[in-house]
């Protein structure tokens, strides 16, 4: 989220104004395919997995190795054995375990099917660029509005946030109508999000307000 303030406070008659709206096909469109969001590599889920994983296989063929050659088993795999024999399907622990289990399985299937890197916001790619890809930062992309934002007359502070689908904006207006002041927001902020030459331009909302008033 970014913010920028400039000029003295001062206190009018309306309150707000907002509109919410999608920009026109026409206004987004550009050439070239549109490409996907860009996959994370998750590499620290990854290696605690491949971690952990080794570290039980290595105990358990450990275990097996001292059975074969006529050692007890370890403590904990016969204390486990014993437990798991001993308790209901319906015990609290049992049930404990299994919802623990079925968590770290949904968790990791979740890594496995999506994308990741959402402050990522991939950009258009053009025809020509077909091994060519390019992505803008959420951050970078809100500073741009927001200096856009600026330039309008009447604004003394905005607030933006990018999200995949929508760009919501909230401006301060010290003076001129607010009715005026979103619709020159809501021109030069399309103009801008289609200047990012973002491949799914978000959606724009614009709410325009007076400073609080003090006292």
């Amino acid at each position: 989220m970014s913010e920028s303030v400039k000029g003295p406070v001062q206190e009018l008659d309306q309150s707000a104004s907002a509109a919410a709206y999608r920009p026109s096909p026409k206004a987004v469109a550009g050439k070239g395919r549109t490409p996907g969001r860009f996959w994370s590599a998750r590499r620290i889920p990854a290696a605690l997995l491949a971690l952990v994983l080794a570290g039980g296989a290595g105990m358990l063929l450990f275990d097996i190795a001292s059975v074969r050659a006529d050692r007890p088993g370890m403590q904990w795999r016969r204390s486990l054995a014993g437990q798991l024999a001993r308790r209901p399907l319906d015990d609290v622990w049992v049930l404990v375990g299994a919802g623990a289990a079925v968590a770290i399985g949904v968790w990791l299937i979740v890594l496995a099917v999506t994308p990741g890197l959402r402050a990522l916001l991939p950009m258009r790619r053009r025809d020509g660029d077909a091994d060519v890809r390019a992505g803008l930062d959420r951050d970078a992309a809100e500073l741009v509005l927001r200096d856009r934002a600026m330039e309008v007359s009447g604004v003394q502070s905005v607030r933006v946030r990018m999200g995949r689908s929508r760009a919501g904006v909230r401006a301060v207006s010290h003076f001129r109508e607010l009715d005026d002041v979103r619709a020159d927001l809501d021109t030069v902020l399309g103009d801008g999000i289609r200047e990012l030459g973002l491949a799914r331009p978000p959606a724009l909302s614009v709410h325009v307000r007076r400073p609080a008033k003090r006292g």
